[in-house]
């Protein structure tokens, strides 16, 4: 199985050669199942790395991490449809880290072209690009891919499961198999068996191909489910990641360098090792462990000890980092992904728009802070619970850290408290066992205050944007943009798996350059800036500034123009995709763009395109006694097939809230190479009295039959530029740069 510090940059470029020249690379591997990693235990039979048979019910293993986006919920849907059980007999449970489970989705995110034109085109089958993730073993939750992934691979697992069952009831009567049926949980013909009697036999007939259901058939597909974690989440009895507990526990906290990647140069425990209840303080290298008999005391101790702190690389604050951010506009582009018509031709005609736009860093900022659980056995393995997005990676790199085999590691996957890309890097987890080690055979749970999980993240970039633009009778004719900003991927990737792809950085630019608006003349850049601030991936990344920089000018180019933001852009998009134009009408019709305009209110229209889907929002604001209100805001997007329109419309409404809330008073800042906001006081979501009404329209036009869209991270990137443009209709004041709340007053 591929260990991720062991996919070299060589690896890599052979691989890409292999699928541009067309060739055989690795044809067994290409073909290759992966083995099952589930392991029989008295009373279940795994019939498949994805489905379980219980006396009492149907287990499904979900390849993907639930962070609260419903996502075990819609592959759990898949699996009934073909497995023919009620939905009360399905539970649900996350895979242990196994190349069974990699995510086929992320084959979506592999071209440079703009999603919306490759929605448009048939699905085309190239087995060395599809076979990547599985080769890699990417077993990895993010970019939207979740359902994507898991929409033929799960439906095939019930399947085969299904037609496994119905062979050993026919060997028992001596029938052939499609003489019998499935229902409830049963295989019917002249006698009805359970699932759970047959499940023995039928472990060895699981058939190599299987047929799927025409979707004509579907129960569960299509229709909003009860979710399958609401009762435990509603009653406080789900098990997070942080409710771990383990007899004979005990509890830690770190406090690493605030300086990020400088050392420590000295540091002196024993003002913590006097407090009652503390057990250890444990050197890390870039900081320091404090292992006590509860959390609070760790957390109290943590700060007793006396540690100096080595310098980072990077600049020592803010405006010193936006200044290198800046001079990367003097540098090359890295892309230019596209690159329509004669942009400085035409720009060149005069009556030109110009405009510059600033975004700060961001935190992932989960309601669950990072946390880690691990058991050192005496015989050197070691048990990890850690709500982590990428298993494989995770379990590696603890084996790594402990420097011991990875089949001697056992990691548990719990459901997580919020990720947002968050909960990519294994950090806590290799913290976790690195501090268990130092007691062995005594579970350790390490968790981290929330000013630590704030201090410690991987920030989505700041950037800068310049974007130029001109109109001709009532018209846009040409646009050129350009950000600058460091690279996301390439300070992720080379964190992660120790290189970062060569050409283009497409993470960069998302959001801007692949927007379905039809200029004749459009252009955009990336520049790259050098700045060694730990970066991530942050919920829709690229698109969520891009998006703001894009969307801002687009309606300052509107109404340079003197034309109706919405209908100018309906008029730039109507040609190039219609169900994007489909789209924008939906959302004026539901919003009654064109008659609602009240003294004291303003409106705001946004739209982007990004994880495969279109999303158009308008928002609605209100000048009040006590500042700003956000009162009303309309959403439509269109996935394609929306498996479940429940989760859809609920992922579109949380991630406009979280969009808000960056755009509101987002920000992370740098002083003396520190970041300066520590805990939510600083760095404030939207409250429920402070969040607006939603109206949610799902369509299902965009793409040829059986596209499926990304739906947890699209209704991110509209929803600041929507803000901005309902204040700017609000006050006459044009914001370009965010958050928000440094130049309008909100209500609190």
């Amino acid at each position: 199985m591929a260990s991720w510090k062991t996919i070299t940059r060589r690896s890599f470029i052979v691989l890409g050669a292999s699928v541009v020249g067309g060739a055989a690379f690795g044809a067994y591997k290409v073909a290759e199942v992966p083995a099952n990693p589930l392991v029989p235990v008295p009373g279940s039979t795994p019939l498949n790395p994805w489905v379980i048979i219980n006396a009492d019910g149907i287990t499904v293993i979900a390849p993907r991490a639930e962070m609260g986006q419903g996502i075990s919920t819609t592959l759990a849907a898949l699996v009934s449809e073909e497995l023919d059980v009620a939905w009360e007999q399905v539970r649900v449970l996350h895979g242990p880290p196994a190349q069974a489970y990699y995510n086929a989705g992320f084959v979506e995110r592999m071209s440079n072209e703009p999603d919306y034109q490759l929605s448009l085109r048939e699905n085309s089958h190239n087995a060395i690009l599809a076979a990547v993730p599985k080769i890699f073993s990417l077993q990895m939750t993010g970019g939207s891919t979740g359902a994507i992934g898991g929409f033929v691979q799960m439906r095939l697992a019930g399947a085969g499961a299904r037609e496994a069952l119905k062979a050993a009831a026919a060997r028992r009567l001596g029938v052939l198999p499609e003489t019998l049926k499935t229902e409830g949980g049963k295989v019917i013909g002249e006698q009805t068996f359970t699932y759970a009697e047959l499940a023995a036999e039928a472990v060895s007939l699981v058939p190599d191909d299987v047929s799927l259901r025409d979707p004509s058939t579907w129960r569960y597909v299509g229709r909003a489910m009860p979710r399958l974690d609401m009762v435990a989440k509603a009653t406080g009895t789900e098990t997070f990641g942080i409710d771990i507990i383990l007899p004979g526990m005990k509890f830690a906290t770190v406090r690493m360098n605030p300086r990020r990647g400088g050392a420590m140069t000295s540091f002196d425990p024993a003002a913590a090792l006097a407090l009652p209840g503390v057990d250890q303080v444990v050197g890390l290298g870039n900081g320091i462990a404090l292992i006590a008999n509860n959390t609070w005391t760790a957390m109290q101790a943590a700060q007793l000890v006396d540690v100096q702190w080595g310098d980072a690389d990077y600049p020592a604050d803010t405006a010193a980092m936006m200044s290198r951010i800046e001079a990367a506009f003097t540098t090359e582009p890295d892309s230019r992904l596209r690159d329509d018509g004669d942009v400085e031709v035409e720009l060149a005609k005069g009556d030109v728009v110009e405009a510059e736009y600033r975004i700060p860093f961001l935190a992932h900022a989960s309601m669950e802070p990072l946390n880690a659980t691990a058991w050192v056995k005496p015989d050197g393995a070691v048990e990890v619970w850690c709500g982590n997005q990428a298993p494989i990676m995770t379990r590696d790199a603890i084996a790594a850290a402990l420097r011991i085999g990875s089949d001697k590691v056992t990691l548990h996957t719990p459901v997580m408290g919020g990720g947002f890309g968050g909960r990519t890097d294994p950090v806590a987890a290799v913290l976790a066992a690195r501090i268990a080690a130092a007691m062995p055979d005594t579970p350790v749970k390490l968790t981290y205050s929330r000013e630590e999980d704030m201090t410690q993240d991987y920030y989505r970039p700041a950037a800068i944007a310049r974007l130029s633009g001109r109109n001709e009778n009532g018209k846009a004719t040409a646009l050129w943009g350009r950000t600058a900003a460091p690279s996301a991927t390439q300070n992720a990737l080379s964190r992660l798996v120790g290189f970062a792809p060569p050409g283009p950085d497409r993470a960069t630019v998302e959001g801007g350059f692949d927007q379905p608006y039809g200029l004749q003349h459009y252009r955009y850049d990336g520049h790259l800036a050098v700045l060694t601030v730990p970066l991530g991936f942050w919920r829709s990344v690229g698109n969520s500034m891009n998006a703001f920089f894009l969307e801002s000018f687009i309606d300052e180019l509107a109404h340079a123009a003197k034309a109706d933001p919405l209908a100018f852009r309906l008029d730039l998009m109507r040609d190039s995709h219609a169900p994007s134009a489909l789209l924008l009408e939906t959302v004026r019709d539901m919003s009654d763009w064109n008659s609602l305009k009240r003294p004291g209110f303003g409106r705001g229209v946004a739209f982007c395109y990004s994880f495969g889907t279109p999303v158009a929002q308008v928002l609605e604001v209100q000048d009040t006694p006590v500042g700003i209100k956000l009162t009303r805001a309309w959403i439509a997007c269109d996935p394609g097939l929306a498996m479940d329109p429940g989760i859809v419309e609920a992922q579109m409404t949380g991630a406009m809230i979280y969009g808000l809330s960056a755009a509101v008073q987002g920000a992370i800042t740098f002083a003396d190479q520190s970041v300066v906001e520590q805990n939510f006081p600083d760095y404030e979501p939207l409250r429920m009295h402070t969040t607006p009404r939603f109206e949610v329209k799902v369509l299902q036009n965009n793409g040829t039959f059986g596209h499926i869209g990304g739906v947890g991270e699209p209704g991110t990137p509209p929803a600041a530029p929507a803000l901005a443009n309902a204040l700017y209709d609000l006050t006459g004041t044009r914001a370009r740069t965010l958050p928000l709340n440094q130049l309008f007053g909100f209500t609190s």
